[in-house]
């Protein structure tokens, strides 16, 4: 330092170092860009906060901001999907159904982020929250229902509702989160009664065979019946057909000759008595007799008489 006299009192004056003040400036400079430019990658979101609050958020890009620690930037990856689990140990997994049955459920949850500031700020442990909101859901929706549901019948209705109701949760606590699925991974009943349990469903099983076996049966035999019925529908219509044709034939063929027998009765009645003559001489056996010198006796089946007089004795 420089000494100055001023009147009888001496005055140190301080020496500036440049070199040392221009060193300052640039690792100012340099501390400035390297914290004030930052890059958000496509799967991130830019949540900057201003001395801890948040004030903005970000998309994908080159950005600038106020140097730290004025401003911070968190970069969260919202198109991550994450997961956990829920029953992986005894305490989780067994709970109570709604016929007073005791299962022991295993879910997996896949989830991402759908507001980074909300899942940032809003809660302390995200994933301790989904946790405990799962475990929650899935004894609600559980205990709502009978044993098979989430064993057999309705296992994707049951996925469908936990997971409806874990997001309307998680939304409720302004988390962030969106829940993308949410599956059973094991449903058992407890050791203790797999056996019973395992009977049960061998008969259930066995039933829906016997129904399926049931089912089709009904289905190879009403087609057959269908079938056969309408056969009969239809043979029945063309032998009605074929009579009603036959009837009117006849009845038009009897018009007519009664028409022609009005005209002449001689002719017609002799013409009638030709025609039936000709039909039904073909089919009797004939003799022609001479008037003068046949005799009837010889053409009479007597030769028969006597097996018919033996036959007729015993009875």
């Amino acid at each position: 330092m420089a000494k100055v006299m001023v009147g009888d009192r001496e005055i140190n004056i301080p020496q500036f170092n440049i070199g040392g003040l221009a060193i300052v400036v640039v690792v100012a400079v340099v501390w400035m860009v390297l914290t004030a430019f930052y890059v958000v990658e496509p799967d991130e979101e830019g949540v900057v906060r201003r001395f801890g609050k948040w004030v903005r958020t970000e998309e994908s890009g080159l950005h600038l901001k106020w140097p730290f620690p004025i401003e911070q930037v968190d970069l969260p990856k919202v198109t991550q999907v994450k997961e956990i689990s829920v029953g992986r140990v005894l305490r989780e997994a067994k709970m109570l159904t709604g016929d007073e049955n005791i299962l022991l459920v295993e879910v997996k949850v896949q989830y991402k982020i759908k507001d980074a500031a909300a899942y940032l700020f809003n809660v302390r442990d995200v994933e301790e929250t989904i946790h405990d909101a799962t475990e929650s859901a899935l004894r609600q929706v559980v205990g709502s229902r009978p044993i098979d549901d989430p064993l057999t019948e309705k296992k994707a209705e049951v996925m469908d509702e936990i997971q409806t109701l874990l997001q309307n949760m998680l939304d409720g606590y302004k988390t962030g989160i969106n829940i993308l699925q949410v599956q059973l991974q094991d449903v058992s009943p407890p050791k203790e009664v797999d056996h019973a349990f395992k009977d049960v469903q061998s008969a259930k099983e066995d039933k829906e065979k016997r129904i399926n076996q049931a089912l089709g049966y009904r289905s190879d035999v009403i087609p057959k019946a269908r079938g056969g019925a309408v056969k009969l529908i239809r043979e029945a219509e063309g032998y009605r057909e074929e009579r009603i044709n036959r009837a009117e034939g006849d009845a038009e063929k009897f018009l007519s000759v009664l028409r022609e027998y009005k005209k002449a009765k001689n002719v017609t009645e002799t013409r009638l008595y030709l025609e039936t003559m000709e039909d039904v001489l073909p089919r009797v056996e004939k003799f022609i007799v001479d008037e003068k010198t046949g005799n009837l006796l010889n053409i009479l089946p007597l030769g028969n008489l006597e097996g018919a007089i033996r036959k007729g004795g015993k009875k």
